[in-house]
């Protein structure tokens, strides 16, 4: 069973739905033009706007593509474009994190 989206996701999606509508304004493309170099239906399109929940992570980054704001969104999510990632950038980090009162022969 799916725990509720959480208020704070619901707006970013909200608004992340929004500044894609907003861009493809910018960029002077209907919907069905964003389709068409997406690869996905003007439906994918109109939801991303409408509920963008329920579209997939791929297909938002094929949209994103598109819109030509696919490089700026991956560098966003760039660690090292943060002062924790570049402090931590030297550390190896661990194949795993775990919680310190899991036990691996559980």
């Amino acid at each position: 069973m799916a725990t509720p989206t959480p208020p704070s996701v619901g707006r970013a999606a909200r608004e992340i739905g929004a500044h894609f509508v907003t861009w493809r304004k910018l960029r002077g493309l209907t919907v069905g033009q964003v389709a068409d170099r997406a690869g996905v239906s003007v439906n994918t399109v109109s939801r991303l706007a409408t509920d963008p929940g329920s579209v997939s992570l791929e297909n938002t980054l094929r949209i994103a593509r598109a819109l030509g704001i696919l490089d700026p969104l991956v560098a966003a999510a760039d660690p090292l474009s943060t002062d924790i990632g570049r402090l931590r950038a030297g550390e190896r980090l661990p194949q795993r994190v775990r919680h310190p009162n899991v036990r691996d022969d559980a």
